[in-house]
């Protein structure tokens, strides 16, 4: 039996559409999404580099 929620991220070089299309075929659908920063540390200071990009995928029944 699979988990019913799992969090999918938006793969280094991949669109966001691939990421759902990707979990579509796993059998989950986005139910959210959560973004946050990534941060590089240069000259002692946070400098961001990307955004990281999950969307929280649940099950699709049936």
């Amino acid at each position: 039996m699979s988990k019913k929620t799992v969090w999918f991220e938006v793969e280094e070089g991949e669109t966001i559409g691939q990421c759902l299309d990707r979990m579509q075929k796993e059998g989950y659908m986005a139910a959210g999404r959560k973004e946050e920063p990534v941060f590089e540390e240069r000259d002692g200071e946070p400098v961001p580099v990307r955004q990281r990009i999950r969307f929280k995928g649940v099950r699709i029944e049936g």
